[in-house]
């Protein structure tokens, strides 16, 4: 996906996700975040994209305060109408800054880089899966264009390659052996669109790419529920992720997820 087209799906894909909680009560669990509920869920995504604004218009060359991304206890009693306009406001005041950043610019060195490019990357994807989280709270549908959930996928494959993989997880180099590789395959999409990651474990780093080939365990489903999957939203068939079938050697792949998930428990 294009950089335009990232700075756009934030407004969008923020769009949507306050169309399928309107009316929706902000005391309802979100089962995908346990401990939050659906008022949480909406203060924590729009502080994250304030953070995210700050970084670029400042051009932060060091960290800047996550504090109000998760100290989000008195959402609840927030109006739900204001709660919306919030997150609606923060989503365009977001996805316009890192636009105006530029290709080029730069922001505080975390991630790849730190550009407004990997921001307009990033906070695409952080509110797609947090709209599937709110979707799935409140018993709306789900979906996602197929261009928007592979690039996610693509993101979250660049995430096994970074230093704190290794460095948060000493024993990760054991999944690095000979002959190991996982494959994600994105089922029903068209054979042009390339929808299949294969991930070797048999070098001194990770590394993946698209395209197919034998692997030591496969995970198989929709795009969407690949993605979900990969984000840890395992619920019942039917549900967000809900439809992977895994074959093969499924701690390996339990294992994988766990390492290259480090960015979600910070």
């Amino acid at each position: 996906m294009s950089y335009d087209r990232h700075c756009s799906e934030i407004v969008a894909q923020t769009a949507l996700l306050v169309s399928h909680v309107e009316g929706a009560e902000l005391a309802t669990p979100v089962p995908a975040c346990p401990g939050w509920n659906l008022g949480q869920l909406l203060r924590h995504l729009g502080e994250a994209h304030r953070w995210v604004e700050t970084i670029v218009r400042t051009r932060a060359t060091g960290p800047v305060s996550e504090e109000r991304i998760n100290n989000v206890s008195d959402a609840t009693d927030q109006d739900p109408a204001e709660l919306a306009g919030w997150l609606t406001e923060g989503a365009g005041q977001t996805g316009g800054r890192v636009a105006d950043g530029g290709a080029g610019g730069r922001g505080v060195d975390r991630g790849p880089g730190g550009t407004p490019v990997f921001w307009a990357r990033r906070m695409t994807h952080e509110t797609v899966v947090h709209r599937a989280d709110a979707a799935f709270a409140v018993g709306a549908d789900f979906t996602v264009d197929d261009a928007v959930a592979a690039d996610a996928l693509d993101e979250w494959m660049s995430f096994g390659h970074l230093p704190p993989v290794f460095e948060t997880r000493p024993d990760l180099p054991a999944l690095l052996a000979g002959g190991r590789t996982l494959c994600f395959r994105a089922t029903g999409t068209a054979p042009d669109a390339g929808a299949e990651w294969l991930v070797g474990l048999d070098g001194d780093t990770l590394a993946s790419r698209r395209g197919r080939g034998p692997a030591t365990v496969t995970a198989r489903g929709p795009l969407a529920d690949l993605l979900l999957f990969v984000y840890g939203r395992r619920f019942a068939p039917g549900g967000p992720g809900g439809d992977v079938e895994v074959v093969g050697d499924e701690a390996l792949l339990d294992a994988w997820l766990d390492a290259t998930s480090f960015w979600l428990r910070e």
